[in-house]
């Protein structure tokens, strides 16, 4: 297992993503001030988005069904806890965007070749107390 996403898991004879690509925002909005330059303040943690591009070889790994589950998934809304192969928990995740290229065709027109890439949006606050209590 490589990764899951919810009850997805990622691996050889479903999906594998050849790319964990991760970008953590942290908001800083500034205000203008006359003579000097703008005044900023840090108000609290951004947008967290990982994307996971990968291919899809028919002939040799994964599962183009695979593919219409995630699309399901993402058609109900839902967030899902996003845990990697390791153990490492990132939280709760929806999936924001599921693209996917199709090369390398056979004689029925089913794709030998198929490149994708899902995008994700962390919705959970992870802040936790001293005390370890979610906050």
């Amino acid at each position: 297992m490589m990764m899951a996403l919810g009850m997805f898991v990622f691996g050889l004879d479903t999906l594998a993503y050849q790319e964990l690509q991760r970008q953590t925002d942290w908001r800083h909005p500034s205000t203008s001030r006359i003579g000097a330059r703008p005044a900023r303040q840090f108000v609290g943690p951004g947008d967290d988005a990982i994307t996971l591009p990968g291919v899809l070889l028919a002939e040799l790994a994964g599962d183009q069904a695979s593919l219409d589950e995630l699309r399901e998934m993402a058609d109900t809304g839902k967030a899902y806890a996003l845990v990697e192969g390791t153990g490492k928990v990132y939280g709760q995740f929806v999936i924001e965007s599921l693209s996917e290229g199709r090369t390398l065709f056979f004689r029925d027109g089913a794709a030998r070749r198929i490149e994708f890439t899902l995008a994700l949006k962390r919705v959970d606050d992870d802040r936790v107390d001293p005390l370890g209590a979610a906050g």
